[in-house]
Formats: structure tokens, C-alpha cells, sequence
């Protein structure tokens, strides 16, 4: 059964398209993945299907009845609310009637209840209400805004704070917890796995496929897809096209259908052609005749009209532009690139890690990776000399030159336009950066946008610029693949492998892991174990080792 639809639906930001004349339809038990590169108007989309933006034109239509949850709409009064009390909202008809539960209970023991009728008209008003608490899941709305938050791994601490009080990364993440809650028939998430470790995006899939109601996601994390996903919505050049199947199925259809469009567009053309050549010729045998012949222009002017009625084919684009991403290793280093022996740290009574050793090898692509809050990034600044061990010893070995690439790296650059933070790193001329960034798809006038005004992907982009051009043979990675669309992570993933230095990355895309680094370091515990292989290999053995 349908629960949302569109028809011929449009939407334009100013004087430009978003997309033109989509229809769709969700129905229940369904899990959609919603894809298509930065920018192309998915979370648009988002807005016109949770009803809080009007479409240009066409209709979108929600079953009469159903509900529609959106992550991104966080309650317009939850600044003023507390993180406990955002939690609770999706329980407001729960609370409301806990509330005169309450008010029935207060006159129940009072001077009205000396009237036995009064008294029982208070009993079986009580016992209405008590019946109403119940069936809408009253005496279970405690444990399930526990197991949300457990499963999240959102800080009890939290709860009782300002939800204005949070960062905006903490606030997403209970904005999440809020739309799980809230049980619509449809769930729209978009980037639900942007600040969650990799054991709160593993409870999240598990809850995703075991949802009662049918689920849309945007997600740039291919692994997750693959694992909550069963069709595919591709939003591509304004256009919505349909598959089913995860991921990785949508990526071998589309590419056999680019193919098989590209053929069929080379034989219209060949067709085209020939036509056009006929014409040509029966124009030229009417022209040569004498007196000239009516009956081959007529067939001629006839060949012209049907050429003017096909429907032509638009060339499919088979390769898109993406970022022009080529990073060389400078002079090698030794053999030794990264040594921690015995390290400890704490921050004032909370001990990180206790003892541990951690080596990277030349050449080696190595990932720390563990829950947030573990320590994961302390280890790289202890490793880049900006902390200090508590005890123990970090060492970067013989001729190594790092480049670190942050989540932070553009701090102090909000009022620097692309091009000034781009040559503040890079000394070259304006025209040579402008041809820099113009391959990471900074174009024209887009070199003089304030960083500030960057979007998260954005801002990697000019990350990586930046890092190209540093001569490093070590480089040191920390969630490269945040912010960044499919197109682009696949671009740096060709980039790393064809890198010729040695690489440590803190990353929580298991897609990304699996495809470039062994060993892995799992961070648990104040303990740090190395497992021989990718994620998967590591995981599988670290579930042996615990038990799981």
C-alpha cells in the first residue's frame, strides 16, 4: 500500500532547476536509498516529502492518516527545551495524558472524593485514562527512550543539559534519537550516520531493518547502504531514476544501463546519418533531373519531416567530472614510520589508554579505529608532537614528513576566501591555484567564497588541495571521508591506493576500510589490539576474541 507519492513535481531555488517533473512512490515496509552527488537536491526532495517546503509544481500526496518523520526537523521550541525533554516530545499525547492521570489522582484524595458518586465517576475517568496510557505504550516510553539512547550512544550527562547547550554534531545526533521515537509510517533520514561510531551505526542498521515503517535515507556511506537498503532512488541531472536492490546492485545496473544507452544513442545517430545522407541525395537527384523532379523532393521533404519528429536521444555522460585528486610521496622515510611504546594519557580521572603500542611500517595503510570519546585523534596529536604522553614513549621515525589532514584544518580561515586559504598552504601564483582548485571543482567565481560559507564537502575538497601540494611521504588521515559525496570518496580512495608513502587513517566508513587498510587497530577498553587484515577480517576476530 502507498503511503507517499509525488506527481510531476518541480522545484527551482531562484532562476535554477532543481529538478522538473519527478513522480515517486513509497509504500509500506519499504527501505529506499536515496543517491546522487552533492548539491544534486536530495535533501530538497526531503523537504517537499515532510510537507515543510511547497513543490513549484506538481502534487505530492501522504495516505490520509499517516505520519511523516523527518530527522531534520527538530521542534521550532527545542532550543528552549532540555536534551531529556526533546526525547519526550514524540510522547507528547503520552505525557498529556500522564499529566490529567495525575490531576484525577490530586482530586481522587481530596474533599471531592467524600462523594461516592464523585468518587466514582473520578475512578472510572482514572481507569479511561489509565486504559488510554497504557495502549499508547505509556509504561514503555522510559525504556524505549533508554534503548535509543544506548544504542546511539548519546551521553546520559546530556540529558539534563540545554539542548541549545550542545554542539551541532551532539545535537544531530539527538535529533536522530528524537525521529526514531517518534514511530512514523514514514522515516526520512538524511546523513543519519554523520557523527555516529561504528557501534551506534551498526545498532542503527539493525533497528532500520527491523523498522515497522517504510524508511527513505540519504547516506553517503556505501556500506550502510548496502546493509539497510532494498531499491534505489537516483537523483541525477534533475531526473529520478529507480532500482532495486543495495548499493552495490544499483551500481552494476546503472553502469550496464549507461552502456546500453550509449549504444542505443550511437544507432540513432547512425540512423541520423543516414537519413540526413538520403536526403541529401534525393535533394540532388531532383535538382540534376529536367525538368526537376517533384516526386523526390516530395520524398525528400517527407524524410525531413520524420527526421523532425524523432524523438532524439541525449548523449548519456559517462564520465562525469570529478575531483582531480594525484598525491606523490616525497623522498621515502625509514622502515619505521610511527612508534608508540607503553604510551599512556589521561585527561584530569579519565584514563584513555593505559600501556599501548601501535607500529607503522613503510609503505603500510594502517586505521585506529574504536567508539567516539575512546581517544582515536589524542593518539595522532600525541604522534604530530601536539600532546605529550602521560608515560611512555611516540616517536615518528627517520625522514618521515606527515601531512595531516583534520576535521579542523581550516580553523582560522572563516574569513578567508577558497583562493587566499588555498595560497596561504600552497606558494604558487593566483592563476596556477585558480587551475589548482578549478580540478577540485572550484570554478570561476567559486574562489572567492568565504571558507565559512562552505558546505562540509566543501571544505574537504579544499582540504585535499591543500594536501596535495605538501610533498609528504606519511600521511596521516582523520575522517577523510566525511562531507564527501560517493564520486569524491571514490576518488580519493583511487588516490591512496596509488599513493606510494605510508598512510594512518581514524575513519568510521567500513566501505573505505575494507578496501584500502590492514591491519586495523581497534582503540577499546584503554587498551589498543592490532588485528591482521580489513575491518571485516578484524571485526570477525575481534567477535571471536570477545565472545560475540
Amino acid at each position: 500500500m502507498i503511503i507517499c507519492s509525488t506527481y510531476q513535481i518541480s522545484k527551482m531555488y531562484g532562476a535554477n532547476p532543481v529538478f522538473d517533473k519527478i513522480s515517486l512512490e513509497i509504500h509500506d515496509g519499504d527501505r529506499v536509498g536515496l543517491v546522487g552527488r552533492n548539491g544534486s537536491g536530495k535533501t530538497t526532495l526531503f523537504k517537499l516529502l515532510a510537507g515543510s517546503e511547497p513543490a513549484d509544481e506538481g502534487e505530492v500526496h501522504v495516505r490520509k492518516g499517516a505520519r511523516v518523520g523527518y530527522l531534520a526537523q527538530i521542534p521550532v521550541d527545542a532550543a528552549e527545551l532540555s536534551v531529556r525533554e526533546v526525547l519526550r516530545q514524540p510522547f507528547v499525547d503520552v505525557l498529556e495524558t500522564e499529566k490529567q492521570m495525575s490531576e484525577v489522582a490530586e482530586k481522587m484524595a481530596g474533599p471531592e472524593a467524600s462523594d461516592t458518586d464523585q468518587l466514582n465517576r473520578l475512578l472510572e475517568k482514572y481507569d479511561k485514562l489509565q486504559q488510554a496510557f497504557e495502549r499508547n505504550g505509556g509504561y514503555e516510553m522510559e525504556s524505549e527512550i533508554q534503548k535509543v539512547i544506548n544504542g546511539l550512544g548519546i551521553d546520559e550527562g546530556f540529558l539534563d543539559r540545554p539542548f541549545k547547550s550542545l554542539s551541532g554534531g551532539e545535537q544531530t545526533k539527538v535529533g536522530l534519537a528524537a525521529a526514531l521515537l517518534e514511530d512514523p509510517d514514514l522515516l526520512l533520514l538524511d546523513e543519519p550516520t554523520n557523527h555516529l561510531d561504528l557501534g551506534a551505526i551498526e545498532w542503527l542498521e539493525n533497528f532500520l531493518r527491523s523498522y515497522k515503517g517504510a524508511v527513505m535515507l540519504v547516506s553517503h556511506d556505501r556500506y550502510f547502504l548496502d546493509r539497510t537498503v532494498t531499491r534505489v532512488f537516483d537523483l541525477e541531472d534533475g531526473e529520478l531514476s529507480f532500482y532495486q536492490g543495495d548499493y552495490t546492485a544499483f551500481t552494476k545496473e546503472k553502469e550496464e544501463r549507461l552502456l546500453a544507452e550509449f549504444q542505443q544513442y550511437q544507432e540513432q545517430q547512425k540512423k541520423i546519418k543516414k537519413m540526413k545522407e538520403a536526403i541529401k541525395r534525393l535533394r540532388e537527384w531532383a535538382n540534376q533531373a529536367n525538368p526537376p523532379n517533384a516526386g523526390l523532393h516530395r520524398r525528400a521533404s517527407s524524410m525531413e519531416k520524420a527526421l523532425e519528429r524523432m524523438e532524439k536521444m541525449d548523449r548519456p555522460i559517462l564520465e562525469r567530472r570529478k575531483i582531480e585528486l594525484d598525491l606523490e610521496a616525497g623522498k621515502r622515510s625509514g622502515r619505521d614510520v610511527a612508534v608508540f611504546e607503553e604510551v599512556t594519557k589521561s585527561f584530569g580521572d579519565r584514563k584513555l589508554f593505559d600501556g599501548v603500542d601501535l607500529l607503522v611500517r613503510f609503505q603500510e595503510r594502517t586505521a585506529v579505529i574504536g567508539e567516539n570519546g575512546t581517544g582515536k585523534s589524542t593518539l595522532i596529536r600525541m604522534l604530530l608532537g601536539e600532546l605529550e604522553p602521560d608515560g611512555g614513549s611516540c616517536a615518528l621515525g627517520s625522514s618521515v614528513k606527515p601531512g595531516y589532514l583534520s576535521q579542523a584544518g581550516l580553523e582560522g580561515y572563516d574569513d578567508d576566501t577558497v583562493l587566499e586559504a588555498f595560497r596561504d598552504q600552497v606558494v604558487i601564483t593566483e592563476g596556477q591555484a585558480r587551475l589548482v582548485l578549478a580540478r577540485f571543482l572550484f570554478y570561476g567565481a567559486h574562489v572567492f567564497r568565504k571558507v565559512r560559507d562552505l558546505s562540509g564537502g566543501e571544505q574537504m575538497r579544499l582540504r585535499l588541495a591543500q594536501l596535495m601540494y605538501q610533498n609528504v611521504n606519511f600521511l596521516v588521515l582523520d575522517e577523510p571521508t566525511n562531507h564527501l559525496d560517493i564520486e569524491s570518496r571514490e576518488v580519493l580512495e583511487e588516490a591512496l591506493q596509488d599513493f606510494n608513502g605510508t598512510i594512518l587513517a581514524v575513519s568510521h566508513d567500513r566501505y573505505f576500510l575494507n578496501k584500502l587498510f590492514a591491519p586495523i587497530y581497534w582503540l577499546e577498553n584503554q587498551c589498543l589490539t592490532r588485528y591482521e587484515g580489513n575491518y571485516d577480517e578484524a571485526k570477525e576476530k575481534r567477535d571471536e576474541l570477545h565472545g560475540l
